[in-house]
């Protein structure tokens, strides 16, 4: 029998198994380019080049990597309680729905009352439709991972049934709400920096960048420096240990899922009050599953999350740009690179560790 892996130093676990992973993954993406008859250096630089070449790419790319720290956020509260959260998507829908419920009431109120209470429902909505998976887990024993994922599949028919039967204007053919009147409307940066005399690029950048920060913030608050945090990595690391230590797992299960569903509802003010304006079919386009990819490579720590939300970014603005320049490199093939760098940050994502970790060891013993 071999003997146990040494576990690895922190800076190790946190930076350079992610750096190889998604090093190991844009390896295989132009192995890919190449097999295509382009350049993987070309298409690289021209990536690059479309997500941070230039202010209105950098808006954009921004623009994506708020979604991704919300979702990201959202997997992560759930994973430290030992909970796995895939129904992202479902609860930015609901979200999306309570927030503009508020911004048709309130729209007409300024912005100051309108916008805090639909970023407030948006929160609400998600922790309620995410709670619910968790009182089934603690209270029926339903697998919370089957369940958020078919709370995805009801959340989409109900927001479907409410833009076509409830939100709906007369004679609008489109499943949609009436436009928030402005009130509710979140300013995009470019207006927020002329309001200092500062100008910036137009881009569907918002202010909901500094919320998803803020939200950042609150969760390495939540997780490292508060008792329902350390109730809630003592909850995923040990229950039996837990319930000995008069934490109830049951309980934790509740409160994380539902705070993990507030989070993955404020996705929607990004989209639905910064954007669109609006309530819409679609408007979540997949950042919820992309989030547990976000979370998996930031190693569920708020700071990694920023950096991981940061690439996936770049990835989809600059994506879009190598697809715009390089018509060879379609669309489809953006996906297929965005899917290698989740099937290595995911899948794969403790393919090295054994190696990595005997190679550190040898080197520890000698030079001792």
């Amino acid at each position: 029998m071999s003997a146990p892996l040494a576990p690895l130093p922190r800076w190790a676990d946190l930076a350079l198994i992610p750096l190889i992973n998604v090093t190991l993954a844009f390896l295989v993406s132009g192995l890919v380019v190449l097999a295509i008859g382009e350049s993987p250096l070309e298409a690289t630089a021209i990536m690059l080049r479309g997500a941070l070449g230039f202010g209105e790419g950098i808006g954009f790319t921004l623009y994506y990597t708020t979604n991704f720290i919300f979702a990201g956020l959202a997997v992560a509260v759930a994973f430290h309680a030992g909970l796995f959260n895939i129904g992202g998507e479902g609860q930015a829908m609901i979200g999306g729905v309570g927030a503009a419920m508020a911004a048709l009431l309130l729209g007409t109120m300024p912005s100051i009352v309108a916008l805090p209470a639909a970023i407030l429902a948006s929160a609400l909505f998600g922790a309620a439709w995410g709670a619910i998976p968790g009182w089934l887990q603690a209270r029926r024993g339903s697998h919370v991972v089957i369940t958020t994922i078919m709370f995805n599949f009801i959340a989409s028919a109900l927001l479907v049934y409410l833009l076509v039967d409830v939100f709906r204007p007369p004679g609008l053919m489109e499943p949609s709400s009436r436009v928030f009147d402005a009130g509710a409307k979140l300013p995009f940066m470019a207006q927020a920096a002329a309001w200092f005399g500062l100008r910036m690029p137009k881009s569907p950048l918002n202010l909901s960048f500094i919320v998803a920060l803020v939200a950042c913030l609150f969760v390495w608050l939540l997780i490292y420096r508060s008792r329902l945090g350390y109730a809630f990595r003592v909850v995923g690391a040990n229950p039996v240990a837990a319930r000995y230590a008069g934490i109830s797992p049951e309980r934790m299960t509740i409160y994380a899922m539902a705070i993990s569903g507030a989070l993955a509802g404020m996705m929607a003010i990004n989209e639905i009050l910064g954007v669109q304006h609006r309530l819409i079919v679609g408007f979540t386009s997949g950042y919820g599953f992309v989030g547990i990819a976000v979370a998996l490579m930031g190693r569920a720590h708020p700071g990694g999350i920023i950096l991981a939300a940061l690439l996936f970014g770049v990835l989809y603005q600059g994506g879009t740009e190598l697809a715009f320049d390089k018509p060879t490199i379609t669309r489809d093939m953006i996906v297929v690179i965005q899917g290698l760098v989740i099937l290595f940050a995911g899948a794969l994502e403790f393919m090295f560790r054994p190696a990595l970790s005997r190679l550190l060891s040898r080197n520890v013993a000698e030079s001792a």
